[in-house]
């Protein structure tokens, strides 16, 4: 093997290393820094939807950076992140349920109890209504220990 190869190699085999025993505590796509993938977590909680963030609003919070679609949405964030951040950390909710993360979909979301959760999918957001309380009941034994494995 070349000299080349090998450090190519190293280097491969130390960053899925380190992604095999470190996740982040606020979930952001491969690429980004954006939490929620740029889109405005206090949104989901004023207009029930997901609205898309912009630049323009934005700040750090827990290492990642989070978007608003206005001024007012971000202050609101900044007086008060616990509030509006989602559960998880922003990781599909029912695979915590099932003790791993997984990435979302902005538009796979619950609120419920004034807490956002969002999912990996259409199809897991439906089995995640089947039985919502027992998944987040079951999700918050496995948060944050989830992020070790």
């Amino acid at each position: 093997m070349t000299n080349i190869m090998k450090k190519i190699s190293a280097f491969a085999l130390l960053f899925i290393s380190i992604n095999a025993f470190a996740v982040d505590p606020i979930y952001t796509p491969l690429l980004s820094n954006n939490a929620i993938r740029g889109y405005d977590t206090v949104a989901y909680f004023t207009e029930g939807k997901p609205v898309k963030g912009d630049k323009k609003y934005s700040t750090e919070y827990q290492g990642a950076n989070w978007l608003f679609s206005s001024q007012e949405h971000m202050d609101l964030f900044v007086a008060n992140p616990e509030k509006y951040a989602p559960q998880y950390g922003g990781y599909c909710a029912y695979a915590v349920s099932q003790n791993t993360t997984a990435s979302i979909e902005p538009e796979q979301f619950t609120v419920l109890d004034g807490k956002l959760y969002l999912n990996y999918n259409q199809s897991v957001n439906d089995l995640w209504n089947t039985d919502r309380a027992g998944f987040i009941t079951t999700a918050d034994k496995n948060w944050p220990q989830v992020l070790a494995k």
